[in-house]
């Protein structure tokens, strides 16, 4: 990527992996999916079973070659989210409910105002949290040691 396409890199994202979305440009325009991959450094999204191309790779030790069809990723601009209550594509708004919380809501000419929920691929961890302590954890007790106490003058620097 030239320093120009760095430039213009999105900073405040508001598609997000496991929405839905419909290509809005393109030779699959029209077509619906849900959003497999977001890669950000390129302002780039893959949809799932959309914009399929024709990969050729060369046989190598512990895998096959051959033609194989792939995703491609499309430009984040190519895409919108589609609206909850109407299923037509449109823009993303955000909006602070009474209790504080922040929502997207649907924007754009056609859109109902509705509430855009979070997938729920979101709220699952890529990576399991570790259960057992691992060779570079601190042990319990140590974490638990009282070792500064400004009462007694326990851990106070000698000045």
């Amino acid at each position: 990527m030239g320093w120009k396409a760095a430039e213009k890199l999105i900073t405040k994202w508001k598609i997000l992996r496991g929405d839905n979305v419909m290509i809005i440009r393109g030779k699959d325009k029209g077509e619906t999916g849900t959003i497999k991959r977001v890669i950000r450094s390129q302002n780039r999204v893959i949809v799932e079973g959309q914009n399929l191309v024709k990969k050729h790779v060369k046989q190598g030790q512990g895998h096959e070659g051959g033609i194989f069809t792939v995703e491609a990723p499309l430009h984040v601009s190519n895409v919108q989210v589609i609206d909850p209550v109407t299923g037509r594509p449109c823009k993303i708004g955000y909006r602070f409910m009474e209790d504080g919380s922040k929502v997207r809501i649907s924007r754009g000419r056609e859109a109902s105002g509705s509430v855009i929920p979070r997938p729920e691929i979101l709220k699952m961890r890529r990576k399991p949290r570790p259960i057992e302590p691992g060779p570079k954890d601190t042990p319990i007790d140590v974490v638990l040691e009282k070792t500064y106490d400004a009462k007694v003058g326990i851990g106070m620097p000698d000045l």
